[in-house]
């Protein structure tokens, strides 16, 4: 077998190869580059360029140049943005005739192959951008081949130009007739996996914009949460990263690829979604009485019932013959009581602290009064839901509307479950709904333990705890500095509640810190 022969030959199982490799990647910039660099080492092109197509059809946009001997390199993974002397080309002059004088988008255009052996003597086209480069740079210019990617519809969707092939000696030649074959090769191999992959994140796009949609109905059913859906999921990333890249520990064998870390993403996004069923005055009751309405003030009224009886009483009784600084003195106590349970019950609507026993028992009380309404019936001076209410412990919430958010979470699985996941999102209800559980089994809705639940669900269910501590956002607290809320971080992972091998990463690699600095106000970051 002569030399020839054995270089196509291994030509044809390089572009075998970067063929398999090119359906596989997902990153669309790592792909693009991918594309041009296969294209220049299967061609041994010393430069190349690879446009894309606007979205209006009308011009070629420069998404990866690349000049070996210059050492020019723009686009892809380079981190290199592409310059703005690398203006996008026009397919169509002014008057709408084609733009037949680009080489790049001429090959667009009518969608052809155009193999130039020598730029400086060639007839057709306009090289006058071209030599201007090379009178800058002291290149040359020399031989192109240019190459249309064409999708599954036989639309141009980009365009992969070749510059200056090479001998084994480095010497320019132009491009033969197997560079061109390979090339087209390539080319219609490449704008597969691109249309693929195109077609695959417009997907992600609009499922991803769904999600948001959910959020977004969340967000106007109550401001106080709509926050809770967009930050869980940042800090469950900024975690979960931490664990990957934890080296030691019981964590180290924890590794995440870029499917892995979509699937959690995704997760995040959806951790909630079950909230769209919970009545919105549940998920902003922002004190013991608050439904629609603060009913606090229903109470205010017949405090000042109270008071007007207590007034009418006083006067009788002088009327009757009782001596005035007698019935005075009465009435006055009868109002400083009144003052006195009208101040103490609004203190105790507020539920910002623990409810002491006596406290509640005052509040039965107060309940077991009476007062007359405007019709004239007497009735107790508390509903028994009232009464209900104004003696929970703690927080706002009775025993029913707890069951009633932590309904939640069982919707959110049950809506996740019902859904038809794909291979690589089938965790993600797993994920979501895991992250009421503790690891000692006694959280809902399946008393999970540690060892039953995924590393990304107890990643999940530590930023769903301290963004809730920490959020600036809720009706019924302030906001927790961050020193308080690593403290209650800390007795829950020493209590069974979180997973303490990660809020040791958590503390050690300093993921709070980086979580506060983006979404707390400066007044919650204290010293620790």
């Amino acid at each position: 077998m002569d030399a020839t022969l054995q270089d196509l030959f291994r030509r044809l199982e390089q572009l075998n190869t970067i063929g398999t490799a090119l359906s596989h990647e997902r990153n669309i910039a790592r792909l693009l580059e991918n594309i041009l660099l296969a294209a220049k080492a299967i061609t041994q092109a010393d430069g190349g360029t690879l446009y894309r197509t606007t979205d209006d059809g009308k011009h070629l946009r420069f998404e990866i140049v690349r000049t070996d001997s210059l050492k020019i390199a723009f686009g892809g993974t380079t981190g290199e943005p592409i310059s703005a002397k690398f203006r996008d080309l026009p397919l169509f002059l002014d008057d709408g005739a084609p733009n037949n004088s680009l080489v790049a988008a001429y090959s667009a255009i009518h969608a052809e192959t155009v193999n130039i052996a020598d730029a400086y003597t060639a007839d057709g086209f306009d090289f006058s951008g071209t030599r201007k480069f090379d009178q800058t740079t002291g290149y040359r210019s020399q031989s192109f081949l240019t190459v249309p990617l064409k999708n599954h519809e036989n639309e141009v969707i980009g365009v992969l130009q070749l510059i200056n092939a090479r001998d084994d000696d480095g010497s320019v030649r132009p491009f033969s007739d197997a560079d061109r074959r390979l090339a087209e090769s390539l080319a219609s191999q490449a704008a597969v996996a691109l249309t693929n992959r195109l077609l695959i994140t417009q997907l992600e796009t609009l499922f991803e914009s769904f999600i948001g949609l959910i959020n977004m109905a969340i967000d106007e059913k109550s401001p106080y949460t709509g926050g809770h859906c967009q930050r869980v999921p940042e800090l469950t990333m900024m975690l979960a990263e931490a664990v990957n890249d934890t080296t030691d520990g019981p964590l180290a064998g924890f590794t995440m690829t870029d499917k892995d870390r979509y699937e959690l993403k995704i997760a995040g996004l959806l951790h909630d979604c079950g909230k769209v069923t919970t009545p919105v005055h549940v998920v902003d009751k922002a004190t013991k009485l608050q439904t629609i309405f603060d009913r606090i003030h229903l109470i205010d009224t017949r405090f000042e019932v109270l008071k007007r009886d207590a007034e009418i009483a006083m006067l009788k009784a002088v009327v009757a013959g009782e001596a005035r600084a007698d019935a005075e003195g009465r009435y006055a106590e009868t109002l400083q009581q009144i003052d006195d349970d009208r101040a103490f019950l609004r203190r105790a609507n507020v539920g910002g602290e623990a409810m002491r026993p006596e406290d509640q028992e005052r509040v039965r009380r107060i309940a077991a009064g009476s007062w007359t309404d405007p019709e004239g019936t007497t009735a107790p001076f508390l509903s028994v839901d009232e009464v209900e209410n104004l003696t929970i412990r703690a927080g706002t919430l009775t025993a029913t509307e707890r069951e009633i958010i932590n309904y939640h979470i069982v919707a959110t699985i049950k809506m996740l479950e019902s859904l038809p996941w794909p291979k690589h999102l089938k965790n993600v209800p797993e994920y979501a709904g895991g992250h009421h559980e503790r690891m000692d089994g006694k959280g809902y809705p399946r008393g999970l333990t540690r060892e039953q639940m995924s590393v990304q669900a107890r990643v999940m269910g530590i930023a769903d705890i301290f963004e809730a501590l920490t959020a600036k956002d809720r009706p019924y607290k302030p906001p927790m500095k961050l020193s308080e809320a690593l403290g209650i971080l800390r007795k829950f992972a020493e209590g069974g509640h979180i997973d303490p091998d990660l809020f040791d990463v958590f503390v050690r690699q300093k993921v709070y810190l980086r979580y506060a600095e983006r979404f707390l106000d400066a007044g919650q970051i204290d010293d620790l």
